[in-house]
Order: structure tokens, then sequence, then C-alpha cells
């Protein structure tokens, strides 16, 4: 294997154990900060998984581990587990007042509130870094170039343009050109631009994506064919860099969600979805770039996962909210059998997304394609 290619791995090895391991302990550190605060005490505080390679206790005992595999962590709160599913030896074990179990459903829900919120601080943190050292990278609504034969190109978008409506839509960012874009492919609309002051109103056919795979027409993604101009301010000052941070933390929310529901109701195609082996491709790619590219990427899989964990899904931080908010309402727990029901049905749609989003990454890579011809 040549010498290039084992850099290569390497690098990609090293950088997406290094994003996923930031990822989850920062989750993991809101979890345990929240319960020191509500008083549940933490048994264990684990960087990554599999035997330990080094352990310690602090003074107030929690065990914290450096184990074989860094790909993330976890923490254990003291008495997590409910009193009717414990051994007698896990009871005589409880420290009074210091289990998770014993809390009110407020300070168990701030408990577990807190991983998701701690990963949107995170990326809040790292956009306003960013924007204070390197400063704030900007795609503009402007075209910097034109693919030919593109459906840009036919309507006769030229660079320097700057794109304003797409039929009724308004144009104020790319984001918002590309959510409109999205379903629309082989749409006659027109696109209005600011062409040297004045304003020019264009007919288009919206033109297709290509993609890795046969799609209905109906999810395709709509493309104009261009190339948008990217501007990097200088470095801003302090209080400007932490609005700049809230805002990119907000852009990103938003993308996220419009992304997700854009898949749920068919106007993007669930090929977009990708898994773990997605991740690690663009850890590595980042790392190419830089420590602030990787910074980058690791704010937006940062915003990401914190929303992905607030899902109403059982097994999920946000399942466990909705069980707390019944309990609420209803002034007990929800029963220990539908509690079961609910938790072997997250467990199945969560293994479900998992595969799924597996069989996308390698699909992306090419590998089912290249079999095809192997075999046939």
């Amino acid at each position: 294997m040549p010498t290039t290619m084992i850099h290569d791995y390497l690098r990609l090895l090293v950088s997406f154990a290094f994003v996923l391991c930031v990822l989850v302990m920062v989750h993991e550190l809101g979890h345990y900060l929240a319960a020191r605060w509500r008083g549940v005490h933490i048994d264990v505080f684990s960087i990554g998984f599999g035997p330990a390679l080094v352990k310690w206790h602090d003074r107030v005992g929690t065990e914290w581990r450096l184990c074989v595999l860094p790909l993330g962590g976890y923490v254990r709160p003291h008495g997590f587990e409910d009193p009717e599913d414990a051994t007698e030896e896990q009871k005589a074990s409880w420290i009074a007042g210091r289990t998770f179990h014993d809390k009110s459903v407020g300070s168990r829900a701030i408990v577990i509130l807190a991983g998701p919120l701690f990963n949107f601080i995170l990326a809040f943190v790292i956009f306003a870094l960013l924007a204070s050292t390197v400063g704030k990278t900007e795609v503009r609504n402007k075209v910097m170039s034109v693919i030919q034969g593109s459906a840009a190109a036919q309507a006769g978008v030229k660079p320097g343009d700057v794109i304003q409506r797409l039929g009724q839509y308004p144009i104020v960012t790319v984001s918002d050109l590309l959510s409109h874009l999205a379903g629309q492919a082989g749409v006659h609309t027109t696109l209005t631009i600011k062409r040297e002051g004045h304003v020019v109103v264009l007919p288009i056919t919206i033109g297709t994506a290509s993609t890795s795979g046969e799609v209905i027409k109906s999810r395709q993604k709509g493309q104009l064919g261009v190339v948008f101009a990217v501007e990097t301010t200088a470095p801003l000052p302090v209080w400007q860099a932490i609005i700049a941070g809230w805002q990119s933390t907000w852009d990103i929310t938003k993308q996220t969600l419009f992304g997700l529901w854009s898949i749920l109701t068919g106007k993007h195609s669930a090929r977009d979805l990708g898994g773990p082996l997605k991740i690690a491709q663009l850890s590595g790619q980042a790392a190419q770039y830089g420590f602030a590219s990787l910074l980058l990427l690791i704010a937006i899989l940062s915003v990401n996962l914190g929303l992905i964990n607030l899902f109403p899904i059982p097994l999920l931080d946000g399942g466990r909210l909705v069980f707390y908010a019944v309990e609420a309402a209803r002034g007990k727990p929800i029963s220990k059998r539908m509690q079961e029901i609910a938790f072997q049905a997250g467990f199945v749609i969560l293994v479900g997304i998992f595969l799924f989003s597996i069989l996308n990454d390698l699909a992306g890579f090419g590998l089912f394609k290249r079999l095809f011809y192997e075999f046939s």
C-alpha cells in the first residue's frame, strides 16, 4: 500500500475518532455537570469504550476511565435504574439522597436535557471562536461563475448577477435558494436577478441535480448550475463574534430541521441521510484543510447531534423527556409495561435508521455499483 494512502487512512481514522470523541464527551459532560448541580452522584465518567487503560477516583467518588476505544464515552448516574429493576446488591450500595430515581421529575429532566444543550453550546463556542480568530465565511447569493450547459446558462444568468427571487419566493441567502429548489426539478418558473444596478427577470426551467441512484422525479433536487461567491471577513471583535456564533448556530439548526422535514415530506430523497461512514469521510477531508475546518465540522455535527437527541424517540434524550412530561402531567410515571414497549420500539427505530444510513453511505461510495459490475 502506498505511503500516501496509509497517511490518508491514518488521518481519516484519527480525525474521525477526534470528532466523535469531542461530540460525545461534550454531550456527556452536560449530563455530568447537570447531575452534580441537581445533587445526583455520578458513578462512572468514561472516556471511550471497552477495557479501561487508566482509571482513577476523584474527591467525590466518581470513577474516571480512559478506555481502549476513544469513540465517545458515557456517564453512569448513581441509581439510574428504577428500584423495582435493581438487585438487592445495587440497592444496598445506594447513597441516600444522591440517586437519580429519587430526584424530582424536574431535576431528572434537567439532567437529561443538559446533554443536547451542551451540544448547542459547543457549536456556538466554536462558531464564535472561529469568527474572532479567522473571520466568518459567508456564501453570498452573488453568482461567481455559471456552469456551461446548465439551467442557469440556458436562462442567461451571468457572473456578477445577484439572485433576488425564484418565482414568487424572495431570496436573501443561498440557504433560501437551496430550500426552494428542493423537489423543483423540471419546473418552469422565473429567476429575478440584479445586474449592474438593474432588475432583470429571466424565464428558467430548473435543472436536475445528479444523484447516486434512481429517484422518483418529484423527489429529485432542483439545480441552477451556478457557483456562488464565497467571502471571508476579517477576524471580528469579540462582541461581534458572539453575535455571529449565535447566528451561525441558529442558521445550522434551521437548515438541519428543514433538511429533515424535506426528507419526511418527500422533497428530498432519504438517500441524502448520511451515517458514521460519511462522517468519517468528512472528518478526513476537513482535516486536510486544517484544524479550523475540522472545528467547523464539529460545530455543524454538534448541532445535528443535539437536535437528533431531542427527537421524541424512546432511548434518546427526547424520548425520556416525553416520559417525564407525561409523568409531570399525570402525577405518576408511565407504567413499566408501556415503557418497555416504547423502549423496544425505539430500539428497532434507531437500529433501522443506523442500518439505513450505513447502506446510504456504502451506496454513496459506489460499493454496490462496483459489486454489480463485478458480478454481472
